[in-house]
């Protein structure tokens, strides 16, 4: 059963490349992801497809036991609680009497909206673990990245709802395979499906299952971080300034992780020093490590 569930979504450079992601955490301590990416979007946009596939799932789930579905965008918030309502009187018209932005997903999310999902708002990167890993799921995958996503590993208590999870379209998850198909590999301490190429391993005793990435996701993985690694050299080289927000999408973490660690540190081949702030921006400058460093 259905307890919260955590969504968010996210653009690079807004509008640009867009991730979205869902954090599903049921009673009985399990835990789903979902996720996916579109080429051209918008932040908006993005938090309210993750909020659309959240409902999609509560809907597929047959469950009219009450949930909490909690965002951190207000935008998606204050739109599905307060503003719909009067959009729709005007003829999806705002009170100027200009259109609605994002029409077809209001119209979509008023579709699968229910009495009995309570919308929660959560402060984005307070530290909520939910919001955090949604945020995280939803970045990766605006990067062009495969993130490792979690699916339940469902008891007969919820079998049915495990049926139509894995027919849910765009979404990271992958369905399990049956025990008889599967062999262990006892060096490797992993379960082995030689013909698929994305497998489950069972990670803790609540039922968490991971995905491991195949050869070749691993691998794009990896170009994606020489990529990455590339910009910060050019950065670098070239003493550019870079804000907090794309200091956080280059080292691919969260954006307190880069404002928490003080004025000056080290990250991988640089260092990385507080240089001033701009209005409500603090901007920092990446200096290429010569020779032997201690990281901090």
């Amino acid at each position: 059963m259905i307890d919260r569930i955590y969504t968010d979504g996210g653009c690079i450079n807004n509008p640009g490349s867009g991730g979205w992601g869902v954090v599903v955490k049921y009673k009985d301590g399990s835990v789903t992801e979902l996720g996916d990416r579109q080429d051209q979007t918008t932040n908006n946009r993005m938090e309210m497809q993750a909020a659309i596939e959240a409902l999609k799932l509560f809907r597929d789930s047959d469950q009219r036991e009450s949930i909490q579905l909690l965002t951190d965008s207000k935008y998606v918030i204050d739109g599905i609680t307060k503003w719909i309502k009067g959009w729709k009187r005007k003829g999806w018209k705002k009170s100027s009497g200009a259109p609605v932005l994002n029409q077809d997903l209001w119209q979509e999310m008023d579709k699968l909206n229910h009495p009995a999902v309570e919308w929660t708002h959560v402060k984005g990167h307070s530290g909520e673990e939910g919001n955090e890993r949604a945020d995280a799921i939803a970045n990766s995958f605006a990067r062009g990245k495969a993130p490792i996503l979690k699916t339940a590993r469902f008891t007969s208590e919820n079998q049915k709802n495990t049926q139509k999870l894995q027919n849910l379209p765009k979404t990271g998850v992958i369905p399990s395979t049956s025990v008889t198909e599967l062999s262990v590999d006892s060096d490797e301490n992993s379960i082995v499906i030689p013909s698929v190429s994305r497998v489950n391993v069972m990670t803790d005793s609540s039922g968490v299952e991971e995905i491991v990435l195949s050869r070749h996701e691993r691998v794009q993985q990896l170009s994606a971080l020489i990529e990455s690694l590339r910009i910060a050299d050019e950065i670098a080289d070239k003493g550019y300034f870079i804000s907090s927000s794309e200091l956080a999408d280059l080292m691919d973490v969260n954006a307190s992780a880069v404002t928490s660690r003080g004025h000056e540190w080290t990250w991988r081949n640089w260092i990385v020093s507080r240089v001033k702030r701009e209005g409500n921006q603090i901007l920092w400058q990446l200096d290429r490590i010569m020779g032997d460093a201690e990281a901090s």
